[in-house]
């Protein structure tokens, strides 16, 4: 933190696709935000109603998939989940 707010890179990221630029979710920023040092990135894509995890840890990272029936924990924090079947049943 500074006077002017947070510096560098946050530590969570999720981005919802869009029909037209998915790719560059999945492969530019992806691997801007390894460089930067995002720590765990989501993407949501609701056209295929699936998030893609990916865990990013120095120059390396853990990829896993999950529906939205899927609760899905947040590993950076303890305690916190998210249950993508309540989510999807508020929209």
């Amino acid at each position: 933190m500074t006077d002017k707010g947070c510096t560098g890179a946050p530590d969570w990221i999720i981005e919802i696709t869009s029909p037209g630029n998915a790719s560059h979710d999945y492969v530019r920023k992806l691997n801007l935000y390894l460089d930067a040092g995002v720590r765990e990135y989501w993407i949501v894509d609701p056209r295929e109603e699936k998030i893609v995890v990916y865990l990013l840890d120095e120059e390396k990272f853990k990829m896993m998939s999950y529906t939205f029936s899927d609760t899905i924990k947040v590993s950076i924090y303890d305690n916190l989940s998210i249950d993508f079947s309540e989510v999807v049943n508020t929209l």
